[in-house]
């Protein structure tokens, strides 16, 4: 017997706006926990993002069904459509649409279709979805509303709070240990505060980088708090291992030595090498001796599983579809799960207002279209399949903390010596900046005034030279003799650090100190991170050319090469009179490097006036 489909509409108002209120309300894993959902389990991945799920109810009823993929226009709408082989359903469909009022503020519609499979579904359809759904989807987005008026976010607050027997002892003790260790007590009280409220949703991946934002607190601060915080117990730390495509955690691990270094995605059925810049995200979670945290997943492949993705569209074969969107301005990708490449696309302000994207059988026409920030953009498939359309922002997130960045910080060596790649293991870090440095006639040093107090010289030199790179926060790779090797994340910190250094060493503090010259290289470029000696290290022909550039100083001067003159801030800060800097070109040759032709720069302070 079919039983007729039942249909329910609800609107309701609130103060914030559709851009407000959709990264709370289209988070349909944590609106799902937070309505009183069940866990769900992951069967089978299908084509174009179908997936076959299960889920036990309270009743104990199991739920068997394959979801249609989402669709949604940021932040307009967002719908899905389940289909159900057991239990009392048939299927449910729902779309809910965030309209702008005139006055300000928003329309919210939400709109489900439910068909019941048997008679049990047909008796409890109007009381479990038109009575019980409808308070408590009221009930949530008015909770997201007041909370976004008082300008909190969300996940800070929670009832539902399950500390491990002696907890609240072990956090106390590890208090006082963290600040005695230097921990901003401010920072430190918030960190405990969402470790005791926040729920397991929020605690599974704790982003140093997003909460550092929300709490108005410098990133990098926030960051070495965590670390220090699970070099003591507080909290656990682990690598998460990100799909280029989807951008979602496809692979865990508790160290760098325990990553494999292919991963396969099932959603966009893709296999990828991983590299530390962009695929690897360093995220936190309690401690298991302060609080349990299980990483449950209750709804899977809502629009923020995937915030990067301004519209996600389903299209039959031949079948074509407009929609209106809203962007940032900056660079798009459209692409199918289906079809290899994709079309490139540039929002701007005064691009065309209506534009026509056809995915056809041979793929994507070539070249970059422009469209506007708010823009009818009309969709076609003339392929002979279904293509699910997927319109992403081609920036990355710049709240994820990467495994590139972070073991490129001093704290991070410090704390974590052991933290290293398998043996023979080698993955891509990106661009890096490299800077060695050696003392000028150290070996005449220790003739002139002796082995103990040259090397004494030798061991402040080294500490003075840790003190510049920590505050431009790179890190000190190895020392080599009287050489050190510093990783940074930009060309500028590294130019910074030999400058400030070379001033320092040339002008001792101490009354009667003896002045040093520092002789140093600077390149930046692709490096590969290994494991040497039971630590992280950093090899290739960017290491090489900045070995070499430091041979060419003079203990007065940075030799840098054009990839450092060439960044955009160092550009700006060497244009600028204020910075009291010469730059002049170098005539040489690199050893080994013969065939190759360098541009070369001498940087210098300006003498001082007498």
């Amino acid at each position: 017997m079919r039983y007729r489909e039942r249909y329910y509409r609800w609107i309701w108002y609130f103060q914030s706006s559709p851009e407000q209120l959709w990264p709370l309300v289209a988070d349909t894993n944590r609106f799902t926990h937070d309505v009183g959902g069940r866990p769900l389990a992951v069967q089978t991945g299908a084509a174009n993002a179908r997936l076959h799920l299960q889920q036990r109810l309270r009743s104990g009823i199991v739920l068997d069904y394959v979801q249609e993929p989402y669709e949604w226009v940021y932040p307009h709408r967002y719908g899905f459509t389940r289909r159900f082989s057991s239990g009392p359903l048939a299927e449910l469909r729902a779309l809910v649409e965030l309209k702008p009022r005139p006055d300000g503020g928003t329309e919210l519609t939400y709109n489900t279709w439910a068909r019941p499979r048997t008679l049990l579904g047909w008796l409890i359809i109007p009381i479990q979805v038109g009575i019980a759904f409808a308070r408590r989807f009221e009930d949530r987005f008015r909770r997201y509303d007041r909370l976004l008026a008082e300008r909190q976010p969300d996940y800070l607050a929670t009832d539902r709070v399950e500390l491990v027997r002696g907890a609240r002892e072990r956090v106390a003790s590890l208090r006082r240990t963290l600040l005695d260790q230097g921990a901003d007590p401010a920072l430190l009280d918030r960190l405990i505060d969402v470790i005791e409220h926040a729920d397991s949703l929020a605690l599974a991946h704790l982003r140093p980088y997003a909460l550092a934002d929300r709490w108005g607190a410098p990133r990098r601060d926030v960051l070495k708090l965590f670390l220090l915080a699970t070099r003591h117990g507080l909290l656990d730390f682990r690598w998460d291992v990100l799909c280029p495509l989807c951008r979602n955690p496809k692979d865990s691990a508790p160290t760098l030595g325990s990553i494999e270094q292919n991963v396969h995605c099932d959603t966009c059925n893709i296999d990828f090498d991983v590299n530390f810049d962009r695929s690897v995200e360093l995220t936190f979670r309690p401690n298991p001796a302060i609080r349990l945290v299980d990483e449950v997943e209750y709804c899977i492949g809502g629009p923020q599983s995937t915030p990067h993705v301004a519209v996600q569209q389903l299209l039959p074969a031949g079948a074509e579809k407009t929609v209106a969107v809203a962007l940032e301005e900056g660079r798009y990708r459209l692409r199918t799960l289906g079809l290899r490449g994709g079309q490139s696309l540039s929002a701007r302000a005064d691009g065309p207002t209506e534009i026509t994207l056809v995915a056809g059988p041979d793929g994507w026409p070539p070249g970059e279209q422009t469209l506007a920030t708010q823009a009818a953009l009309h969709l076609v498939n003339d392929t002979p399949d279904e293509q699910l359309f997927i319109l992403e922002r081609l920036a990355w997130t710049d709240q994820a903390a990467t495994a590139a960045e972070v073991t490129m910080l001093q704290v991070f060596r410090d704390l974590f010596a052991n933290e290293a790649l398998r043996p023979g293991e080698q993955i891509a870090v990106g661009n890096v900046a490299v800077l060695f440095t050696d003392l000028r006639n150290s070996t005449g040093l220790y003739r002139e005034i002796g082995d103990a107090p040259a090397f004494g010289l030798v061991m402040d030199h080294f500490d003075i030279l840790r003190e510049a790179v920590v505050a431009e926060d790179g890190a000190i790779v190895k020392t080599l003799g009287d050489s050190v090797m510093a990783v940074f994340r930009t060309p500028a910190a590294a130019l910074r650090t030999a400058l400030n250094a070379q001033r320092a060493l040339a002008d001792p503090p101490a009354a009667g100190g003896r002045p040093l010259l520092l002789k140093a290289g600077l390149h930046f470029g692709p490096c590969i991170a290994v494991t040497l000696n039971d630590r992280l290290d950093y090899f290739g022909s960017t290491v090489n050319i900045a070995a070499r550039l430091q041979t060419l100083s003079s203990g007065a001067d940075v030799i840098v090469s054009s990839s450092v003159t060439s960044d955009p801030e160092v550009a700006d800060w060497l244009a600028a009179p204020s910075a009291g800097l010469d730059v002049l070109p170098v005539e040489a040759t690199l050893k080994g490097l013969e065939g190759d032709a360098f541009h070369l720069w001498a940087v210098r302070r300006v003498p001082a006036a007498t």
